[in-house]
């Protein structure tokens, strides 16, 4: 690949910070085309997958999927795409960086931290990915300690269910599913309707109990009877309790692999 056609994806739940890596990519090196712009890491996987591009900015935390999590999955989908992870000062995270000679930027981006890090780019277009990042992120697994700051993870619900309040156990929950810019909260017992998003769902949920399996669907672990996967590489979720079952796109079945 010459970088006459390098692409690459920039994955940041916060806007402002997002437009200010492409902007600074745009500076220090004028040929790379962004083809994708995330929000969250479910979209940075279904775009890493979609696109195969050369280059993905990954930040660490991100509702959902950690840049972490899309980091490992996406080696199977879209192996060749070399990772640059980008954190706010996360020293669990840098240390492991540092010794496992991983690029990564810290927030704020410096113009000379990142020009450092294009020239490395530059360097190994098109050789795929260094066999380093599988061994750091097989150590440091795809989950973060939890900051001091982050809130806890949600254990009761109010969701409405017609006329009637609900209030649900987060333990109860068998999976949520996006209906716009509300949820649906789904359990052994029926459904009700959560007044906010997936995404700022997310935020609010356990990670090591609830996982993305869609960009619209999220699954409690603990629900899950069994998965199959199909020749297009697309998997299928069987519940406890519920006799729907759920699809996993496929770039998000690597997430199940050492499950």
């Amino acid at each position: 690949m010459s970088e006459a056609t390098a692409t690459c994806v920039v994955a940041e739940d916060e806007a402002i910070l997002r437009d200010a890596i492409v902007a600074q990519l745009q500076r220090a090196w004028p040929t790379l085309r962004v083809i994708a712009e995330c929000e969250d890491g479910a979209s940075a996987l279904e775009a890493i997958a979609a696109h195969q591009p050369d280059i993905a900015f990954l930040d660490i935390r991100m509702p959902g999927l950690t840049g972490l999590e899309v980091a490992s999955a996406a080696a199977e989908s879209s192996p060749r795409t070399q990772i640059v992870f980008v954190t706010a000062y996360d020293q669990h995270a840098v240390d492991a960086f540092e010794r496992g000679a991983i690029d990564y930027l810290l927030k704020p981006v410096l113009p000379d931290r990142l020009d450092a890090t294009v020239q490395r780019l530059r360097s190994r277009l098109g050789q795929g990915r260094d066999e380093a990042l599988a061994g750091l992120l097989a150590r440091l697994g795809t989950s973060l300690p939890r900051e001091a700051s982050a809130p806890e993870p949600l254990t009761w619900l109010t969701a409405s269910a017609g006329r009637e309040t609900r209030l649900i156990q987060v333990d109860e929950v068998a999976y949520f599913r996006a209906d716009n810019k509300y949820t649906t909260v789904v359990t052994a017992d029926g459904e009700a309707l959560l007044r906010t998003s997936v995404r700022d769902l997310l935020a609010r949920l356990d990670p090591n109990v609830f996982k993305q399996i869609h960009r619209s669907t999220v699954v409690n672990l603990k629900a899950i009877a069994g998965i199959t996967r199909d020749e297009t590489g697309r998997g299928t979720v069987r519940l406890r309790g519920r006799p729907e079952t759920l699809t996993v796109s496929a770039p998000f079945m690597a997430l199940f692999r050492h499950m």
